[in-house]
């Protein structure tokens, strides 16, 4: 077939739709111009601009923290610490014939060195330094590094194994000491960064953020009022500093909370006003100063609370009274179920204890128990703890 002939018969029957189906497209166009230029009549999207996925240029957040880094790192120091291990004698060397042939009667005891290490924080400038006491725990030597490469012996000026902290004492020139921040204005979701020497490899920051406050009851220590960080704390950041946004000092880390002894997110810092009055007491007194109520008490559970015939189950039941102590001159009794103090709850009565530690002696507390049923309130003059022996 001529090609002029296969072109009309395509034509004659392809080219009506074709011409149609452009036509059908010119009317829509024509007659529905704003789905094509006006997106705000599609449902859904009348408050959707394209403008709001361009950054923003107005956020006044913080990008980076070498700042806080630079004011806080030369007060971080590194802390080795060296102790004598004496090893066991074979039982032969006891042995007279052994030491007859072999002329062992007087072999010396063989001793070896274990090395630590862990961080510390410089308070003062005059060589005051904060640190774990399970750091320097046994020691035989305390070597500080400072993050200039110094190095210098440290002398121990008291330790509180209660609150797991340290006092050191260097004799250096031109230290720098951390700027102290305010941990109880610290909320959840604050930025903070930990300094420290995990591993032995030298100063390192981590950075996260708060995940909590006010932490107790996890029998890591006597007392407990711990920072939560999810800022990464290893091996070897005992002692080191946690510090703010700005580079000032909020706690001082202490432990992670893990069975592999690695960093899984959840680490704890003494609260920097915390750690000072401990230094500042073990520097003037040689001792913790601490409250003292005087009593012996058990939580109350629900078993006691139906017995003592009453509904709440916070509280602690007094079990003995230290005679002639805080609460034995109040009027306190064994029986009484202590609630509140100074209307704070107590709880599991592990607050209350913290409460009461935390308290110095002479100050007076109000404490709310229920005796017999009837709530009173009874007004103590807080004593001090007496020193373990």
């Amino acid at each position: 077939m001529p090609l002029g002939r296969k072109l009309s018969r395509f034509l004659q029957y392809a080219g009506w739709p074709t011409l149609t189906g452009l036509l059908l497209g010119a009317v829509v166009i024509l007659l529905l111009p704003h789905y094509t230029n006006d997106q705000s009549s599609i449902p859904g999207l009348e408050n959707i601009s394209l403008g709001n996925l361009s950054p923003r240029s107005d956020w006044e957040g913080r990008t980076s923290y070498a700042d806080a880094v630079r004011q806080a790192a030369p007060a971080v120091v590194n802390i080795y610490t060296r102790k004598k291990l004496k090893r066991r004698r074979h039982p032969l060397f006891d042995d007279p014939l052994f030491r007859h042939f072999f002329n062992n009667s007087n072999l010396p005891q063989q001793e070896r060195m274990q090395s630590a290490l862990g961080s510390g924080v410089i308070i003062q400038d005059d060589g005051y330094i904060l640190t774990n006491n399970h750091v320097i725990d046994g020691a035989d030597e305390i070597v500080v590094l400072t993050r200039g490469g110094r190095e210098a012996q440290a002398k121990l000026i008291g330790t509180d194994p209660e609150s797991d902290l340290a006092v050191l004492k260097v004799e250096l020139d031109n230290l720098t000491s951390i700027t102290i921040g305010n941990p109880d204005a610290a909320r959840i979701g604050d930025v903070v960064l930990a300094i420290g020497n995990p591993f032995g490899v030298g100063q390192t920051v981590t950075q996260g953020i708060i995940s909590a406050t006010g932490r107790f009851g996890l029998n890591l220590n006597t007392y407990e009022d711990f920072l939560q960080t999810d800022a990464a704390i290893n091996p070897g950041n005992s002692g080191g500093a946690l510090i703010d946004a700005y580079g000032n000092l909020l706690g001082i880390n202490t432990a992670i909370y893990d069975q592999t002894g690695f960093s899984v997110g959840i680490g704890f810092a003494i609260p920097a006003d915390t750690a000072l009055q401990v230094m500042k007491d073990l520097v003037e007194h040689g001792q913790v100063i601490r409250g003292w109520l005087g009593i012996e008490a058990q939580q109350l559970s629900p078993q006691l609370a139906k017995s003592f015939n009453i509904e709440v189950t916070n509280g602690v039941v007094i079990t003995a009274i230290y005679n002639n102590g805080p609460a034995h001159r109040a009027g306190l009794r064994p029986g009484d179920v202590i609630t509140h103090i100074n209307k704070q709850p107590i709880g599991d009565g592990r607050r209350g204890m913290n409460q009461i530690a935390y308290t110095r002696p002479g100050t007076q507390v109000s404490v709310y128990v229920l005796r017999n049923g009837q709530p009173q309130t009874i007004v103590a003059t807080i004593g001090s703890k007496p020193v373990s022996s």
